[in-house]
């Protein structure tokens, strides 16, 4: 059977207009994607800026474990202290929606505070057991 021109540029033609074809349909994939892609992305990012900041207050607080200490007076006992304080006023804004001052009340009193909070029933106010803990200036 022999090759004739119009027959090679016919099937040429509908090779180009397939591929054209293919070639919209990605470009419809890609423009579907994008956007879902683009979402994802900040996600990642905003939850891992977020992440970072507790990670490096966990991490401050972990740099002390193991340690022993002669009096609250001690200086590596005060940047504990600190370092305590600063992780449970993050840790008790986070859960429970309250912005406590770090210099006000002890990493000790902080971490009792947060488990009244867990305990408390819900038409409870926040205040009563504020209360109940001195405040250190």
């Amino acid at each position: 059977m022999p090759f004739h021109a119009s027959w090679v540029a016919s099937g040429h033609g509908r090779f180009i207009q397939q591929m054209d074809e293919e070639r919209k349909t990605f470009v419809k994939k890609i423009m579907r994607f994008l956007p879902m892609l683009t979402i994802v992305l900040w996600f990642s990012v905003t939850a891992s800026s977020v992440c970072a900041k507790a990670w490096v207050s966990q991490s401050r607080l972990l740099n002390h474990a193991g340690e022993s200490y002669a009096t609250a007076q001690d200086p590596s006992y005060q940047n504990y202290d600190l370092a305590l304080r600063e992780y449970m006023v993050h840790r008790i804004n986070k859960r429970f929606g309250i912005v406590l001052d770090p210099k006000i009340y002890s990493g000790f009193d902080l971490l009792e505070i947060e488990a009244l909070f867990k305990c408390k029933k819900k038409e409870e106010p926040f205040d009563i057991f504020l209360k109940i803990f001195p405040k250190h200036p």
